[in-house]
């Protein structure tokens, strides 16, 4: 990938070792010429890489199964057996935690996780959303909250961070959606007491260094992209949205994202933020901002909605069917949809006859979708790789 390798951890906090595999290619081809004549001119030996393992793993999958290893579902339970079963029954690759799944200790809490893992050689992203303070999810985390660290050097910010790391992994949680990289002085924001600056230079030192604590740990996650300082409001019952210009995004919102990026962050979770500037549909289902991720940015991970049943939330008729929605962002240019507000047992499986059934009648484009669980795949293998020990670097350059 075209991230630059990730950071040193603190090693009284986690040991790191950052491996990146590199793909030989294939044999050379070599061209032939007929002995009855001369061949004055030939051509460049050509070569074809051979598969990665994500992209062999998932060209085995049937259509359904690519489907379903795009969506991160959610059920509220701690019901270990009744998880299991959503998790075999349904096939998703991912499954947020919420408060809900969450028991009262760290032992009980890795029985659940054990229990989300049905096929141990492609164990799903089990995530959560522990940024601290506000947001925490694991209630034993007393490491410094993103209101205190917007006060205190970054490496506070990537000591705090690389505890609250370990506490994830221990639980047997491989992705942590912790890294808020909105950025804004507004104190009367909802969003203000969880970034983790006040400007835009000082959210960008600490969420490269949040980003470098956890890593070799879990995965790591910038939100909301591109930006919720920019967008007053709460996307949980709106659609926030912002006049402020593509420029103007780049010169201050865009700078933290940059900074996670550069860092080596897995995942970017986008938010349901609507910069009417750029383009009038939230950045979740903007293929336009997709592009400037990607080929502004360079980042080169896993992309991933907000949930999805914010979107419904809003009340805006356009957005009250959630398998339009998955649609829709996978489509945009996500690489895999959550779905937890409003979520039953039966709303993944429905997203993932939705996204089959898109495929099938050409609305979503099969080359989309295996690109999407191919990047999706390449998360769930380094997971399997590492077992008990440091998580892979999936952001290193390859080496020859």
């Amino acid at each position: 990938m075209t991230s630059a390798p990730r950071f040193a951890l603190l090693a009284a906090v986690v040991a790191l070792a950052a491996m990146c595999a590199s793909c030989a290619p294939g044999p050379a081809v070599q061209p032939s010429a007929s002995p009855s004549r001369t061949v004055s001119a030939a051509p460049e030996p050509s070569s074809t890489p051979e598969a990665t393992p994500a992209e062999a793993t998932v060209r085995e999958m049937s259509l359904r199964e690519r489907a379903a290893s795009v969506v991160m579902g959610h059920i509220p339970t701690t019901d270990a057996a009744a998880l299991h079963a959503y998790m075999a029954s349904s096939g998703v690759g991912g499954f947020l935690l919420m408060g809900a799944n969450i028991p009262g200790d760290e032992a009980a809490l890795q029985t659940i996780t054990a229990a989300l893992t049905v096929d141990p050689a492609r164990p799903p992203l089990i995530a959560v959303d522990q940024e601290g303070g506000d947001v925490s999810r694991l209630p034993w985390d007393g490491f410094p909250a993103p209101l205190d660290l917007q006060q205190a050097d970054p490496p506070a910010a990537e000591a705090a961070f690389a505890g609250r790391a370990a506490l994830v992994r221990q639980a047997g949680i491989l992705v942590n959606f912790g890294i808020v990289a909105d950025v804004t002085a507004d104190a009367d924001s909802f969003i203000h007491r969880r970034v983790l600056g006040t400007t835009p230079d000082a959210a960008s030192a600490r969420v490269a260094a949040a980003v470098r604590g956890e890593e070799g740990s879990v995965f790591s996650t910038l939100k909301h992209f591109p930006g919720h300082g920019a967008a007053p409001g709460d996307s949980h019952t709106a659609i926030p949205s912002t006049a402020l210009t593509l420029d103007q995004w780049r010169a201050a919102d865009a700078l933290p994202f940059q900074a996670g990026i550069d860092a080596g962050a897995e995942l970017l979770m986008f938010g349901h933020l609507a910069y009417t500037a750029v383009d009038p549909t939230p950045a979740s289902l903007s293929p336009e901002w997709h592009r400037i991720a990607r080929e502004e940015l360079g980042f080169d991970g896993v992309t991933i909605t907000d949930d999805l049943g914010m979107l419904q939330g809003s009340g805006q008729p356009q957005y009250a069917d959630p398998v339009a929605n998955a649609v829709a962002a996978l489509a945009a240019g996500n690489d895999m949809v959550l779905t937890v507000v409003y979520s039953t047992p039966d709303t993944a499986p429905r997203v993932v006859d939705g996204i089959v059934a898109a495929v099938e009648s050409g609305a979503l484009p099969a080359e989309r979708l295996e690109e999407a669980a191919t990047r999706v795949m390449e998360l769930r293998l380094a997971v399997a790789e590492a077992g008990d020990g440091d998580l892979p670097c999936t952001t290193c350059a390859p080496t020859d």
